[in-house]
């Protein structure tokens, strides 16, 4: 019987293509107890599900021997529990959906009781347990057994100048030695052979160690096992000059490989570098200067003008626009209040603010994305899984080839011995499938990386693939289409002015949480209207309102109530009609018993709401909106914003209506706030949260949008599209480049200086080509 199961994760430094992550996947595979293996270069980490037999030092061992220095992370049982603070989950997350009544005072004439549709929800984490220190196994030994700068691919520190690195160090003394070869042929051609040997054992004795260690842990045919045969076939068929000139060119390509996969790791780890190492922690009536990292929930941090934002948090006191930028990617600083949430690495506008710490720095906003993009990019799309099988068959086919090509011709036809074993260690080194191997980790890597930037989160390769080819978008309308809440649109006047409307309006809603009260209030203050509280303000029966300011008797309520006290005028009940309409909720006021005018309130569509739908129409997308608000409002928005709409739904209800739209052959997107809507998530293609850095945003769905643009909808399936064609112009350049070599060679017109260029030169070309994706578009 199989004992628990555990799993821990390892950090490996030195890897930078997809080979070196394959190598490590077989040896480690076969550790006794290991059930599975996830290789990320991007990330550089490793993670490993295995049962308690499984010698975890011996492990790291053996990863080390390979050329990758192993630091065991964690390790926790697979089914543990999500730790609270670690939630940067992946699936989908399920909600439980209450009906959310707005009981407010006014009883509006119509059904549209501005019915929100709000659910409660309770996020289930999915399975993604976040792992625990346990028994944590020593690898010093491991790290220190690590023999510096011996490795083909020999991935030494990626963080400083290249120079520094062990394989920046192994690339120069190789190429010193070439020169000095060189020299020495000029100078005294007798010793030319003789030098060039002894400067190619510079750069392949440390290349055909690892082949051997790589051969011995599972994969006979590496790019350092290929090198070495080649190289020493060269030395026997007396090309030693030109041996160590290849052995020099792929220890070139091997080193700028690595610069370009540092940049494409710096991108999103350069997001932690937002957040400011200090911090103003109140102590008492002190405030001092201490740790960012040393921040707890419930501290009380002062920020100055200016200044980067050190965690998350509410703020306590003071008002300021707050500079979100780096983390949604919104360009125009947004107007924070108190009890409003902040997110670390944003900065302070003009403003002092007292905040209220409500994360711990290794749980704050810019760290889950950073771990959740992490994450992403550890699990492999369906293109690169099958680029994987492709390749462990395509390699070896390759030397068969080669061995073929140097074999037969001299046997069956009395060809030159030197010359096809030429031309087939050419194809030999021809056969390395560096290029094509990395051409879709890189891309996907790159594309992850320059949609966080940019506030779009994708989790794993298989959702950005997935995302091209969505041709439906089904839209939730409150708070996704909409802005959440309502807002004043109309002021109706029948006697006196606008501003007396409001102010008398504004009085009797003075202290309600109603949303509909706090939209007049919001709207009183916005236009610099003082206000005093009503006198004996008291509720109608779920009427309306009713109170005295000076010696004015006022009731505001709806339409139908307030015609009970002061009858509407035909022209009146038309123009409250026409509102009505339009989806708008209409509250009249009555003073001393005539009606004086009336306020019109609905949610307002988003900004971009808009051009976003019809940007993503003239995709040849299709777009509805499906809601549990009533058809009259629904069908309102859904006539200014141009889309579908289907009304009147319970979350069941918009579950059916997405498997019917898949079931008719559609690829669903389902964009949601992260708190309706969980079934109909679930039951899509593709799940895409919309909202502000908050929770919901980072757990819910496939995908998440941190800053609420519609617009980001089109951004994320550009992405998709973007990424998929630089996936397969990266396989084209790395099949076309050795189809094109591979003829050349065995017609005769190019060698070994060529064949290596096809294999290191095709992977720096992919990688390059992949690194364009890092261009962020605004």
């Amino acid at each position: 019987m199989m004992g628990e199961m555990r799993k821990t994760r390892f950090d490996v430094s030195g890897m930078d293509c997809a080979s070196c992550a394959s190598k490590i996947d077989t040896a480690v595979r076969r550790v006794a107890g290991v059930s599975d293996v996830a290789v990320s270069v991007t990330t550089q980490a490793m993670t490993v599900h295995h049962d308690e037999t499984t010698d975890l030092d011996a492990l790291a061992r053996k990863v080390s021997g390979l050329g990758y220095k192993t630091v065991p992370a964690n390790r926790a049982p697979a089914n543990a529990a999500p730790a609270q603070a670690s939630a940067c989950c992946s699936g989908h997350a399920h909600h439980d959906h209450g009906d959310h009544d707005h009981d407010h005072d006014h009883d509006h004439d119509h059904d549209h009781d501005h019915d929100h549709d709000r659910e409660k929800h309770d996020h289930d984490h999915g399975n993604h347990a976040h792992s625990h220190d346990a028994q944590r196994p020593t690898s010093e030994s491991a790290a220190a057994s690590l023999p510096a700068g011996l490795h083909g691919h020999d991935h030494g520190p990626t963080s400083g100048p290249w120079w520094a690195s062990a394989k920046g160090r192994l690339t120069l003394l190789c190429g010193g030695a070439l020169v000095l070869a060189y020299a020495v042929g000029h100078l005294f051609p007798e010793f030319a052979s003789e030098a060039f040997l002894l400067a190619l054992l510079v750069g392949l004795v440390p290349i055909g160690r690892r082949a051997i260690m790589a051969a011995l842990a599972g994969t006979p045919f590496s790019i350092e096992m290929l090198m070495t045969i080649a190289a020493i076939g060269a030395v026997i068929i007396d090309a030693g000059e030109e041996a160590a000139a290849v052995v020099f060119l792929f220890l070139v390509g091997e080193l700028l490989e690595g610069v370009a996969a540092s940049r494409a790791r710096r991108s999103i780890q350069a997001l932690s570098d937002l957040v400011p190492k200090t911090a103003f922690l109140e102590d008492g009536d002190v405030t001092r200067e201490v740790q960012a990292d040393a921040l707890v929930p419930g501290n009380i941090i002062r920020i100055r003008p200016g200044d980067r934002i050190p965690a998350d948090g509410e703020i306590l006191s003071g008002e300021s626009a707050i500079d979100e930028a780096p983390v949604t990617g919104e360009s125009v600083p947004v107007r924070k209040v108190a009890s409003e949430p902040v997110f670390a690495g944003t900065v302070n506008g003009e403003g002092v603010l007292r905040v209220t710490v409500t994360a711990a720095a290794a749980d704050n906003t810019i760290a889950r994305v950073v771990r959740l993009v992490e994450e992403a990019q550890e699990a492999k799309a369906p293109t690169e899984r099958f680029i994987d099988r492709f390749s462990r068959y395509y390699t070896p086919a390759v030397v068969v080839v080669a061995a073929l090509v140097a074999i037969l011709p001299p046997l069956l036809a009395g060809g030159s011995w030197s010359e096809w074993v030429y031309k087939g260690l050419a194809i030999l080194l021809i056969g390395c499938p560096c290029a094509l191997v990395i051409s879709t980790p890189a891309a996907i890597a790159a594309s992850l990386s320059a949609g966080a930037r940019r506030g779009l989160l994708v989790k794993g390769g298989a959702v950005l693939e997935k995302l091209g080819t969505v041709d439906t978008v089904a839209f939730d309308k409150t708070g996704t289409l909409t802005e959440g809440r309502p807002v004043v649109t109309d002021i109706l006047t029948f006697m006196g002015e606008e501003r007396e409307i409001l102010r008398l309006s504004a009085a009797l809603d003075a202290g309600s949480s109603h949303p509909l009260a706090l939209a007049i209030l919001a709207r009183a203050e916005a236009d610099g209207i003082a206000y005093p509280a009503a006198e004996g303000a008291s509720a109608q029966g779920g009427k309306g309102v009713a109170g005295k300011v000076g010696s004015q008797s006022l009731f505001l309520g709806s339409p139908r109530a307030a015609g009970d006290i002061a009858p509407l005028t035909a022209d009146q009940s038309s123009a409250i009609q026409a509102l009505n309409d339009d989806g708008k909720t209409v509250s009249v006021l009555v003073i001393d018993g005539q009606a004086a005018g009336a306020i019109a309130m609905r949610d307002e569509p988003r900004k971009d709401a808009r051009q976003a739908l019809a940007a993503l129409k003239a995709n040849g997308i299709r777009t509805v909106m499906l809601t549990g608000d009533n058809r009259r409002v629904a069908e309102a928005v859904g006539r200014d914003l141009g889309i579908d709409v289907r009304a009147d739904l319970m979350p069941q209800d918009k579950q059916t209506i997405v498997r019917e739209l898949k079931a008719q052959g559609a690829t669903v997107a389902k964009v949601g706030d992260g708190i309706n809507d969980a079934p109909a998530l679930a039951a899509a293609d593709i799940g895409i949260a919309i909202g502000g850095g908050t929770d919901v945003a980072l757990e819910t769905a496939d995908a998440a949008i941190l800053h609420g643009r519609i617009a980001d909808v089109a951004a994320l399936i550009d992405l998709s599209k973007r990424c998929m064609a630089n996936i397969r112009q990266n396989i084209a350049v790395a099949l076309g480049l050795k189809a094109i070599f591979l003829v050349t060679t065995v017609v005769g017109i190019t060698g070994l200086w060529p064949a290596i260029l096809a294999d290191t030169g095709a992977t720096v070309l992919v990688t390059i080509n992949a690194l364009r994706l890092l261009r962020v578009r605004a």
